[in-house]
């Protein structure tokens, strides 16, 4: 991703299953920018048990790797997590494309549920998920859990 050509902004995002070695590649290393590099998280959090078993998506815009995000079944319901866009890509429709995705991927008659950093809470209310709890820390950084 480093030295990825400038993104245009008249063209639109393109999302889809990750299905391939280099795709997933991509993803990871956007999760390291934007979670392990810019955020400070722990790559030991950051990578879990949950990798293999998620459904993992990326985004995309004149080709390039920009965003992604994974969701998982859950006790609780669909777990929508690890939403993470380049900040080269910010602004640009990446992380409303990104859920609108899932949202299209998942059962919709089971709860959907994320746990939102709190200074997303306003984004991921846009697509009708209501705060539920207090606020606590995942890596030092303050989240609410969200449903819809």
């Amino acid at each position: 991703m480093t030295g990825a050509k400038q993104l245009s902004r008249s063209t639109s995002v393109e999302v889809n299953l990750i299905k391939t070695k280099s795709d997933m590649a991509a993803s990871r290393e956007i999760r390291e920018l934007v979670f392990v590099v810019e955020q400070e998280v722990p790559a030991e959090i950051e990578y879990d048990e949950f990798e293999d078993s998620s459904i993992h998506i990326l985004a995309k815009i004149d080709g390039v790797p920009v965003g992604t995000a994974r969701w998982r079944r859950t006790d609780h319901g669909q777990k929508l997590e690890r939403f993470a866009v380049l900040n080269s890509a910010r602004g640009k429709g990446v992380g409303a494309a990104l859920v609108n995705f899932i949202l299209d991927q998942i059962d919709n008659s089971d709860v959907a549920y994320l746990n939102s950093q709190v200074s997303a809470i306003g984004f991921y209310s846009k697509f009708n998920f209501t705060e539920v709890g207090g606020i606590f820390y995942e890596a030092g950084i303050p989240h609410r859990k969200m449903i819809r």
